[in-house]
């Protein structure tokens, strides 16, 4: 414990460093370095707050198992019920500590680009992409975060074929990135007259946003085109060639914009995700490379490679990969993800603990 402890207090030390440099008029004026700071505090504010606790905890303890040798009789009870009521206390927070301290991704704090793609099942799969935006946008408005979407391809059924957005808040990248992965809905479709049941697919993939300083795409690689937007998104949208589209030709990654408000703006929120989405490339690369057990984010789309099934006739959403199963498939899709949220943060960190992955 004692080298936890030692651990910690350097943390602690170092947030207040941050909290001190955020005052410092140089640094507030500087955009930049005040998101990367702002980000470090919010990592680990948490983690010295929950320290703080503990040592009240262990002073207080130690205070009790003092009065435990008291002469008094009376003091002596009242010491061994509180060094009961303590001792427990104390383990639960050791153990949250040492979650805390797992080492974590340094992007988990960054906003979030996302994409959802209609996958098996034809038009219900686009409907399905539908949805899934719908509980993220939902989900996102109950965090107060910001989404923007860049690009969709609607479905004449409904929903989409495909959606682009970025998610823009506090640890977004964090709690989105576990959902990446094939979604799986079993339903009767409003396209079905006989009241049978269909299952179908969607994928999602969550990467994070990098900064600015990690932008090092060699701009030779990029193809970027410009041409006519389609779609809603406002009466200048068909008469000038305000969409952006950039091909990354080394991976053959596309990326195209065109709900900004003009094309600067699409190509520079073009150039911001392709680079996102090329470091993350390059990153599963490295995993494979080193025999990692991580896998491919998102899969094929078969209905038989999923990572949660939303089943609509029994009410109920299960999240295959930590065996989570809730009877509120309703509440699901109306975007209160935070409990599964925070069940699936709880069991990467487990994993992280015994050294394996979610």
């Amino acid at each position: 414990m004692a080298k936890m402890e030692d651990r910690l207090d350097k943390l602690e030390a170092r947030l207040d460093e941050i909290n001190n440099q955020m005052m410092d008029p140089a640094v507030l004026s500087d955009r930049r370095t005040m998101a990367k700071l702002g980000r470090e505090a919010n990592e680990l504010t948490p983690i010295v707050d929950t320290y703080n606790e503990y040592k009240k905890t262990r002073d207080s303890l130690a205070e009790a198992k003092e009065l435990s040798k008291d002469h008094d009789k009376e003091i002596r009870e009242m010491a061994m019920m509180e060094i009961e009521e303590l001792e427990p206390l104390l383990q639960e927070q050791i153990d949250k500590l040492e979650l805390l301290l797992v080492p974590t991704d340094p992007n988990d704090s960054h906003n979030a680009f996302m994409e959802i793609r209609g996958a098996a099942g034809g038009d219900e799969a686009n409907i399905f992409a539908g949805d899934l935006f719908r509980m993220y946008n939902k989900y996102a408005e109950s965090k107060g975060w910001k989404v923007e979407v860049s690009d969709a391809e609607d479905s004449e059924a409904g929903g989409y074929s495909l959606i682009c957005f970025k998610v823009t808040g506090q640890h977004a990248y964090g709690t989105l990135k576990f959902e990446s992965g094939s979604h799986r809905v079993q339903r009767v479709p409003k396209t079905e007259s006989q009241g049978r049941i269909q299952t179908s697919t969607a994928t999602v993939l969550c990467y994070p946003e990098i900064d600015e300083e990690d932008f090092d795409i060699d701009m030779n690689d990029l193809e970027i085109e410009t041409m006519r937007a389609s779609g809603a998104g406002g009466q200048h949208v068909n008469k000038t060639d305000s969409a952006v589209r950039i091909i990354h030709k080394p991976t053959g990654i596309i990326v195209k914009c065109q709900d900004g408000r003009s094309q600067h703006e699409n190509r520079a929120t073009a150039l911001a995700t392709i680079a996102a989405r090329v470091k993350e490339e390059h990153q599963r690369e490295i995993d494979a490379k080193n025999e990692s057990e991580r896998k491919m984010k998102v899969g094929t789309g078969d209905r038989a490679e999923k990572i949660r099934t939303y089943n609509y006739p029994q009410n109920r959403v299960t999240d295959h990969r930590i065996g989570y199963n809730v009877n509120q498939l309703d509440r699901i899709v109306d975007g209160r993800l935070e409990d599964l949220m925070q069940a699936l943060s709880l069991a990467d960190q487990k994993a992280k603990l015994a050294g394996e992955s979610i």
